[in-house]
């Protein structure tokens, strides 16, 4: 499935690193960056994750909440958020209900191998529910801060 800017966020419900089940269609009034990524304290994740950590305030004053997505357990996103004391929820899709449902599951390829996984991309959903924009492949450097600047236009 294919998402569109202006198409409704599909809404799922995931388990959080606070301890809550959050649910997408819940958050009322506020833009989203969902942020899906491969995998826990690799180098390309915690580069982005550090970094929308650190502009996290910023995105606060734009009235936009963070939030990160990948197939790792629970326990693995907490550890991960303590190590590297993220300021923002990460939430656990093990059964890649949402991964596939946001279409960022697919083909990938690594030292010339291609296997299955997480496609690292971005959603940033205005307060109407709506997807305002999308980043797909994304390259991490500078990728936030791309993010953060999008919020200018919605």
């Amino acid at each position: 499935m294919k998402l569109k800017i202006n198409e409704k966020a599909p809404n799922f419900k995931l388990i959080s690193t606070s301890g809550n089940i959050f649910q997408l269609n819940k958050v009322k009034k506020k833009n989203i960056i969902l942020y899906f990524y491969p995998k826990d304290d690799t180098p390309g994740c915690t580069l982005e994750s550090k970094d929308f950590s650190k502009l996290n305030s910023m995105i606060n004053k734009k009235n936009t909440i963070v939030l990160g997505i990948s197939k790792d357990s629970i326990e693995s996103h907490l550890k991960f958020k303590k190590k590297y004391k993220l300021k923002f929820d990460l939430l656990s899709d093990e059964k890649l209900l949402v991964i596939k449902k946001y279409g960022v599951w697919g083909m990938k390829s690594f030292l010339g191998k291609k296997f299955k996984g997480v496609i690292r991309s971005t959603f940033l959903i205005n307060s109407k529910g709506k997807i305002h924009k999308i980043w797909s492949n994304v390259r991490v450097k500078d990728h936030a801060k791309a993010v953060l600047d999008e919020l200018k236009n919605i």
